[in-house]
């Protein structure tokens, strides 16, 4: 199903520096809490990310990202996701994060 480009315009997408990365134990499927510094704008997120299977969580801190930040806040458990960190799936069901090529700045939207 197409989207028109005024749907597009409503998802609201940003660049992010993982400040934190604790595990999930709770999770269901293997995840880390993510704690996401968007910039002044939108400041501090939290984030459930199942990328366990490429990443550790000491490679993860002060790693840029791309999120989604206007959905709804979902509770996980005991844990409150508050945004949705973006990445492509691969056929084993590891997820490779999307990032910006370059060091910028927390909060820019992407287009």
């Amino acid at each position: 199903m197409d989207l028109t480009w005024n749907e597009f315009e409503r998802t609201d997408m940003r660049v992010g520096t993982i400040i934190e990365v604790n595990d999930f134990p709770e999770a269901r499927k293997p995840a880390y809490q993510l704690t996401i510094d968007f910039g002044s704008e939108i400041g501090i997120r939290k984030s459930s990310a199942q990328i366990t299977k490429r990443y550790q969580k000491e490679d993860l801190v002060n790693r840029q990202i791309v999120a989604v930040v206007n959905f709804p806040r979902k509770q996980i458990g005991k844990f409150m996701s508050e945004c949705l960190v973006l990445g492509a799936v691969g056929e084993e069901g590891d997820v490779i994060l999307l990032a910006p090529d370059f060091k910028i700045e927390n909060g820019l939207r992407i287009g």
